[in-house]
């Protein structure tokens, strides 16, 4: 039997100095010495401050661990004779999209000739969670998952800085998002052939080349039977990364087993939803959410709480008891998520450059290389540098 609800997870890391903090655009370096490793699955982005890892198609979150652990602790060793480290976070403290080199390739510098200042400025860093579903699914299940976006959000929050200040914004890589075209929440769509009109509709009229210019918050894969959640910002250590790509997996999961139950959830308008949105935005964990059916509000937590609730018997089946437990312990822990974190280092010290040093640390945190990660890619990179 086929198996069902793979994942794939897609991290966008900034690339800093490691003794300042501060991002530096040596990309293209890192990409060529890196690519007898890691072969595609360290990618560029449009400006050369960023680097993508894609991981290969992941049957369980079991795969998952083990992957983003041996992989980070590799790009931490390639990284380390260039004197350079990782970052995880949706923004930089300090540096500026002033500061940065753009890439140097085709693709990109279409979208800048296009979008302008709107591409040149898009110095931002987000998690992408595919969790496999068949295409007839797809629509169906991507309106009702749409209703947890908000939660999904406030659990990833950490880019509260902007060009050097606090902005007072839990994710403000949302807000730097939001002014591109075709982003934000979708709308609902009728069913599948709907969603392919709409597409060929804009590829037809040279609005887009293909469906991957559609960026919304979520979507079905133009080219993989997946859908892609892209609302998250870059979480602030692998161990958060783990629990969000769980929780996509199992809201997925819930939803399909109600379907093939002949039951659904409410499915609501894009407008209700980004009213929590933005209060996940702005306040993350501590939000206030509206409930639009039950005509309620309650706090985000709360609210996660519920969430959790809902999916909790598609949990074990799935192999994520852990990394759901680990979103438990997150909403009681005081410190919070990475935003609440970077805020209390900077009122703490007054500065962005020690916020910095903490991120490399948490973006690290738990990855080494032992005996359990001496799987085919570390033995290749070993055979590669000795």
């Amino acid at each position: 039997m086929e198996k069902r609800f793979m994942l794939g997870i897609e991290e966008e890391f900034q690339l800093v100095d490691a003794q300042t903090g501060k991002l530096a655009s040596r990309a293209q370096g890192i990409l060529d010495k890196g690519a007898p490793i890691f072969e595609e699955q360290i990618k560029p982005e449009m400006l050369q401050s960023v680097l993508e890892f894609v991981s290969p198609i992941l049957p369980d979150i079991s795969a998952a661990r083990m992957e983003l652990y041996t992989s980070r602790a590799l790009m931490a060793q390639l990284l380390q004779k260039e004197q350079l480290a990782l970052i995880s976070a949706g923004t930089h403290p300090s540096s500026s999209w002033h500061e940065q080199k753009p890439t140097p390739k085709e693709r990109y510098q279409e979208l800048e000739e296009e979008y302008q200042d709107i591409a040149r400025s898009l110095l931002i860093f987000g998690l992408h969670i595919h969790v496999s579903l068949p295409k007839e699914q797809s629509i169906k299940i991507m309106n009702q998952v749409r209703t947890w976006l908000p939660h999904i959000l406030a659990l990833s929050t950490n880019a509260p800085f902007w060009g050097g200040r606090m902005t007072g914004i839990k994710s403000y890589r949302s807000v730097v998002w939001k002014r591109f075209p075709r982003s934000g929440t979708p709308d609902i769509f009728k069913d599948r052939a709907h969603f392919d009109h709409f597409v060929d509709d804009l590829v037809e009229m040279e609005c887009i080349d293909n469906g991957k210019k559609i960026w919304w918050d979520i979507r079905p894969h133009p080219f993989f039977d997946t859908i892609e959640f892209r609302i998250c910002d870059m979480p602030a250590t692998i161990e958060d990364t783990l629990a969000l790509a769980a929780l996509c997996q199992s809201l997925i999961a819930k939803l399909v087993q109600l379907d093939e139950r002949g039951k659904e959830v409410p499915v609501l308008s894009r407008d209700y939803i980004d009213e929590n949105k933005w209060r996940a935005m702005r306040y993350g964990l501590d939000a206030e959410v509206i409930d639009f059916v039950k005509r309620s509000h309650l706090s985000m937590r709360d609210a996660i709480r519920e969430m959790l609730a809902f999916i909790d018997d598609v949990v074990d089946e799935l192999g994520s008891r852990r990394e759901i437990e680990y979103l438990h312990k997150l909403l009681d822990d005081p410190r919070g998520t990475g935003a609440d974190r970077q805020i209390a280092i900077f009122e703490d010290t007054h500065d962005a450059n020690k916020v910095s040093q903490f991120l490399i640390e948490q973006t690290m945190q738990g990855v080494q290389l032992d005996d359990a990660m001496l799987n085919d890619k570390f033995l290749r990179f070993i055979g590669k540098t000795v």
